[in-house]
């Protein structure tokens, strides 16, 4: 049972919503979209996955603004996946890149344990769990953590993008088919120009990177609200780090990274 989202709709809030994002946000767009403690990105997702607001519409009103080209970039990638879905159907719930399907991912009754701490924000990884919990309270999360918790599931965690997406699509009010699918088909290496399925994302290191001053996980983890600054991100290592019941890391990230990293060996082309 998810929570229910009050989410403003209609083609007049969407152009205000970009007003405001013009003024406020883009001319800093390309330092800090990938931040996920600051209000760096357009908000727009929800409206253009309902088609209150066209993207010609945005790219029409850039014209030279500062960080443009960085926000124009984006909005292609989110056509480019459209035109990819339409012209792959298949690819909504299917590898675009076939041998992917032969890998070994893990089955059973672990699996499900792990796909369940996943959903509930309880994998002891911060960065992981901030993002689980934004999305089951809010149902948006924000891109950049999206593929943190993404590269997690499919390369820690070694289960199919299917299991994550489908999620995705369940919570997320601003799910669209196309973003959703190839978005996590990039991020697990199986997809159109998608990240080399070897890079491997670390969890710990990108909530230092992208979070660095522990806000954002401190916003939805209130077990770690009382540690400060950016020591947030490895609360494990501290005395009373774990004193509210955050749970210790599930797995030891390095380790299963070697592991996806062996798996992906038994599935290259000779």
């Amino acid at each position: 049972k998810h929570a229910q989202f009050k989410v403003r709709a209609g083609e007049q809030f969407a152009l205000e919503t970009f007003e405001r994002f013009k003024k406020r946000a883009l001319f800093d767009y390309s330092e800090n979209r990938n931040r996920a403690d600051v209000s760096g990105t357009s908000k727009l997702s929800h409206a253009l996955a309902h088609g209150e607001i066209h993207p010609r519409t945005l790219l029409a009103d850039l014209r030279n603004i500062p960080g443009h080209n960085v926000f124009r970039k984006e909005i292609a990638w989110r056509e480019f996946y459209a035109d990819v879905l339409f012209r792959n159907p298949h690819t909504v719930n299917d590898y675009y890149v076939p041998r992917f399907s032969k890998m070994r991912y893990d089955k059973g009754k672990d699996a499900v344990e792990k796909l369940e701490r996943w959903k509930q924000g309880t994998t002891g990884f911060p960065m992981v769990d901030a993002g689980m919990r934004q999305l089951a309270a809010e149902g948006w999360m924000h891109n950049r953590v999206r593929m943190i918790v993404a590269s997690f599931l499919v390369k820690d965690l070694h289960l199919e993008w299917q299991q994550g997406a489908d999620w995705f699509e369940q919570c997320l009010s601003d799910f669209d088919p196309a973003s959703n699918s190839h978005g996590w088909q990039w991020t697990a290496g199986c997809g159109t120009d998608a990240s080399p399925y070897y890079r491997v994302f670390n969890p710990i290191l990108q909530g230092y990177k992208f979070d660095p001053d522990g806000n954002y996980v401190r916003k939805y983890i209130p077990e770690l609200s009382h540690l400060e600054g950016a020591e947030v991100h490895e609360p494990w290592l501290l005395v009373d780090g774990l004193i509210n019941g955050y749970p210790e890391p599930m797995l030891d990230h390095s380790k299963e990274r070697d592991e996806s990293l062996r798996r992906l060996e038994e599935i290259k082309e000779k």
